[in-house]
């Protein structure tokens, strides 16, 4: 399936080689996938270097939208401004299970964790419970060990994978995205994932245009989901701009249509790679903010994009967003295209 990086120009800033948040040197991503039966849910992982986590911290920061939400670890990495731990994405229930998960993980990781320091785990959730058995709390120890341990840097897998597997979107299943911007003169990278589970049908924006408006839609008859963000980059950058950063994922939201509803749970979680923490001229924290907010949008429309129709349990059905229909109808408010193909 094409990503709409194939035929449409989003934004102004180059896109790294992968369109991905693993475009930031040493981030990886894994993917858990569980589908079997009734279940359509799963678990995935970002770790922002391959070491080990816990002695070699990274600075952070976070924001949130709406806080309706069951995330563990913001806390800690608000207060202190640092990720000990992968960030981790799943179900809503399985929060608990994941974090306990996590916490067995980093404990195989680091000896002196529960000797002389606690240890932070961070996880994030989107509610996948319309498509997926959500009671049967299916991912835990052992799907997080095998989300961690595959991770990989390069092409990461999107659409219905991992913790995108229940996903849906503005009346269409969705999944995980990725998308990734040079930050201006700074040569900086800025790659972000992102989970949509968000949006009432009919909202979809894509470059501009209303085209859920156009769509015969399916699906959520209004608003209940959430949206996740974890942003990637190797710029100096102190936990307070994280933090501005993170906030900036928002802005890519909106321009797809959403409106962050009553019972949406939309968090940020932003970190740099980089070891050391500069104050940035203005320049160059604006090229980062765009940078921030044209990735999360692509990130969004990436993971609708490459998502696929899927029936989960009860015999519910969300439909793939149908991208042919979707490129005439933005042909036709003159926005330009290229034949799938051409490249960037």
């Amino acid at each position: 399936m094409p990503r709409p990086r194939d035929f449409l120009a989003l934004g102004q800033l180059p896109v790294g080689p992968h369109g991905a948040i693993t475009d930031v040197a040493g981030v990886r991503v894994g993917h858990v996938s569980l589908t079997s039966g009734d279940l359509r849910t799963g678990v995935t992982a970002v770790l922002p270097h391959g070491r080990n986590l816990y002695r070699e911290k990274v600075t952070a920061g976070c924001a949130v939208l709406n806080g309706y939400g069951k995330s563990i670890g913001l806390l800690q990495l608000e207060e202190l401004g640092t990720i000990e731990t992968p960030v981790l994405i799943t179900s809503t229930l399985n929060v608990p299970r994941v974090a306990d998960g996590l916490i067995s993980y980093m404990l195989t990781q680091d000896d002196s964790i529960g000797i002389t320091e606690t240890v932070n785990p961070v996880v994030l959730e989107c509610f996948d419970g319309y498509l997926s058995d959500a009671r049967a709390r299916a991912a835990g120890e052992r799907e997080v060990s095998e989300t961690v341990r595959s991770a990989s840097g390069g092409r990461v897998a999107e659409g219905c994978v991992g913790a995108g597997v229940g996903m849906r979107c503005q009346g269409f299943k969705s999944g995980v995205g990725t998308s990734s911007r040079l930050a201006g003169e700074s040569g900086h990278m800025v790659g972000v994932l992102a989970v949509p589970n968000f949006g009432f049908p009919g909202d979809l924006v894509i470059a501009g245009v209303p085209v859920g408006k156009e769509l015969a839609t399916a699906g959520q008859p209004s608003e209940r989901g959430s949206c996740i963000f974890v942003v990637a980059t190797n710029a100096p950058l102190a936990a307070i701009d994280l933090r501005r950063v993170a906030w900036r994922c928002f802005l890519g939201m909106a321009r797809t249509g959403a409106i962050s509803g009553h019972t949406s749970g939309d968090l940020a979680v932003a970190f740099s790679t980089h070891p050391r923490q500069e104050q940035q001229e203005r320049a160059a924290l604006n090229a980062l903010f765009r940078a921030t907010v044209e990735a999360s949008e692509e990130a969004i429309l990436n993971a609708l994009f490459m998502a696929e129709t899927t029936e989960g349990r009860d015999r519910h059905i969300m439909p793939a967003l149908p991208i042919p229909e979707v490129v005439m109808i933005l042909r036709r408010h003159g926005i330009a295209l290229r034949e799938v193909g051409q490249g960037n």
